[in-house]
Parts: structure tokens; sequence; C-alpha cells
């Protein structure tokens, strides 16, 4: 008796793998697109905590630019001691002085 797989069993194992793997790979990229996309919402929600923490501490007085907002609030250590959040979809976080919030300009 023979031992080993035969042509057409080594090409259907071969057919299943690259099926396998045909379904498998878009998702995988679509998944990281979307972890990026939650990663940037959740930094843009502990951005605006801090605006309102900072508001909380000067009077409710928020920032009133961006410049303001990136100085008093992003670059102070006791709001982030391990510096501001940075964007992971590569956008720029935006403060927007009338509705004291911050969005991305990517999503």
């Amino acid at each position: 008796m023979k031992k080993g797989m035969s042509l057409v069993e080594v090409l259907v194992v071969v057919l299943i793998l690259g099926a396998l793997a045909a379904i498998a790979i878009p998702r995988i990229a679509s998944s990281t697109t979307t972890a990026n996309q939650n990663a940037c919402d959740t930094n843009i929600a502990v951005i605006n905590s801090a605006i309102e923490q900072y508001a909380a501490n000067n009077d409710g007085v928020y920032p009133v630019d961006q410049a303001a907002c990136d100085a008093d609030v992003l670059g102070d250590t006791d709001y982030f001691p391990d510096g501001a959040p940075t964007c992971p979809t590569t956008g720029t976080y935006t403060y927007n002085a009338v509705t004291k919030r911050v969005g991305c300009d990517v999503h």
C-alpha cells in the first residue's frame, strides 16, 4: 500500500487554503480600518473630556480657539501627562470654538 498524497489531493488542499485566504484577508484589512476609527473616536472623547475639565477648572471658560486649545488643554501635562493623543488614521484634531468640541478631519 502506498503512503502519501496524490496530486489531486494536494491540489484540493491548495484550493481550499486559497479560498480560505481569499475570505480572510479582506476581513483582516477592514478590521484594521475599523480599529483605527474606533481608536480615533476614543481619542476625541478623551480630548473633549479634558476640555470639559479645563472649563470646570476655569470657572466655565472654554478655550477661545484652536491655538488656545492646543496650548491650554492639549499641551498641559496635567490633562495629558504622556502627551496629547494623535489620530491613528493620520487625521488632525480640530477644535470648534462654537460647539466647544474637537473633531477629526478624516472621519
